[in-house]
């Protein structure tokens, strides 16, 4: 049953669709992975009856000759998208025990074509986090160690759930979303592949919002041939969110193995940082010559906002986090202290429901709000954004078709290691990430190489904007380089 868990996703597709394996057995060698992997505290729900009553449909389906793109294909979904009859807690204290009545999007569109549901995976609480450690449920362990140490180390955040369970062969694919690095920075720390899609290109309806502007879901998989097939079902216009894009979602699978002779690609010469490990340049100079190799031309490019990214970002995400968690006020739905008052059941509520990071977010949203300080904090920040995006569309306008930079300034750390006395200390773990959102570009992280304790190192391709096929082609060319890597189980 082991092996079937080292399938790739395309593997099982095309073993399922020739009827060498069924999608009960395939389903069942996963249900067991994540009984014995709960040490990683990966999942925060499992669903093994949904996931064996799925699969048990998808064969019916495929003994008839029938099936959708991901028919049988059993996929983990982060704790951040409503799933209709299946506790939704975005890692939340605030939301213990809310059961949705209705299907986000993204996750309706990976039933509508076959998909198999094994359980929700965790995350930092609200998505705020670059490590899981701000889960209501605990830390996700990762499934990495540094050699011959057993200290745990984070998967990464917000997404950290899910990284750790593709990254321990516990699923086939995994939803996530990034909302300034959460898909791609712990895709990095774990070896696998995720991309966060333009902003637009998925639907945000029916997931628990952190800051509306910047959120966007994509998957992450085991390789990029995977999370192309994931993306075609997770893309497409949705009438139900007005900033969802009315576009044909291409056949992102097609894009890989496609030549990327000719095509122009940035090395932004702001990415260089004071302090950044030689390996990570190392890696780095690596996917540059890779990339040569195939054909691309490298040109070196100026995104000169850059620097202001990670301080604009910190002050638009929790400013809309303020607005957004008003929402949770013990009255609807979710937990409920009781006051002397209404106004005192909302401030037990609140202080009782969320964690430490979410009320410093929080609060820095009110305050970059409120009156008198909106024009110096968030007007000015929107600005900045303003100006990022403007460098990007700069250099494309210059013929560069992608770029290519570091994925994280270091590898994996261990729990607890960052961001104790200083929150800032964990937030630079986002300064190659955010200016993606800021801009609201397409951006994939391939797994690239290893650092000196064995630990797995990433780089990120940007994309134009809606030019996700491009990102899947180059992302191709680095990991038929660089490889796969895959954990050994410790667990």
């Amino acid at each position: 049953m082991t092996e079937l868990t080292t399938l790739t996703l395309a593997e099982a597709r095309d073993r399922l669709r020739k009827k060498e394996l069924s999608s009960a057995e395939l389903t069942a060698a996963h249900v067991s992975a994540i009984e014995k992997a709960r040490s990683l505290n990966a999942f925060v729900l499992e669903t093994p009856e949904q996931a064996t009553a799925m699969a048990e449909a998808s064969d019916a389906r495929l003994a008839k000759g029938e099936g959708g793109p991901l028919e049988g294909i059993p996929l983990a979904i982060k704790d951040l998208f409503c799933t209709k009859g299946v506790r939704t807690t975005a890692c939340s204290h605030i939301l213990d025990n809310f059961v949705p009545t209705y299907e986000s999007t993204v996750t309706s569109q990976l039933w509508r074509d076959g998909a198999v549901m094994l359980g929700k995976t965790n995350n930092d609480e609200f998505a705020m986090g670059s490590s899981n450690e701000t889960s209501y449920f605990g830390p996700v362990q990762s499934p990495w160690r540094r050699k011959g140490l057993n200290a745990p180390l984070v998967p990464g955040g917000s997404s950290g759930g899910s990284a750790a369970a593709v990254a321990a062969q516990l699923c086939l694919g995994a939803t996530a979303t990034d909302t300034g690095g959460s898909i791609r920075q712990p895709a990095a720390f774990t070896g696998t592949v995720g991309i966060k899609p333009t902003y637009g290109r998925c639907s945000r309806w029916g997931i628990v919002a952190f800051a509306s502007s910047l959120d966007q879901a994509g998957p992450m998989a085991k390789t990029v041939r995977d999370a192309a097939i994931m993306l075609r079902s997770m893309a497409g216009p949705d009438a139900k969110d007005t900033t969802c894009v009315d576009l044909p979602v291409p056949e992102y699978e097609a894009a890989i193995g496609r030549s990327v002779k000719g095509l122009r690609i940035g090395i932004p010469k702001e990415y260089r940082l004071d302090g950044m490990p030689a390996e990570i340049e190392k890696i780095w100079q690596q996917g540059r010559e890779w990339l040569k190799a195939a054909g691309a031309e490298l040109v070196d490019v100026s995104l000169p906002h850059t620097k202001y990214a990670l301080p604009a970002y910190y002050i638009v995400a929790p400013a809309e986090a303020s607005s957004n968690l008003a929402r949770y006020d013990g009255v609807r739905y979710g937990l409920r202290v009781d006051g002397k008052d209404i106004t005192g059941m909302y401030e037990a509520t609140r202080a009782a429901g969320f964690g430490g990071e979410v009320r410093r977010r929080v609060m820095i949203g009110t305050y970059v709000l409120s009156a008198g300080y909106y024009d110096a904090y968030y007007l000015r920040a929107q600005k900045v954004r303003t100006l990022i995006k403007r460098d990007f569309e700069q250099c494309f306008a210059q013929g560069v078709h992608a770029m290519l930079t570091p994925a994280t300034p270091s590898a994996s750390f261990g729990i607890g290691e960052k961001g104790g006395a200083d929150p800032v200390e964990m937030y630079l773990n986002d300064v190659f990430t955010v200016t993606v959102n800021m801009a609201g570009l397409p951006g994939i992280a391939v797994p690239a190489g290893s650092d000196a304790q064995g630990l797995p190192l990433g780089l990120q391709l940007i994309g134009r904007p809606f030019d996700e096929e491009t990102l899947f082609a180059l992302g191709e060319v680095i990991e038929q380089a660089a490889g796969r890597f895959v954990a050994q189980p410790w667990w």
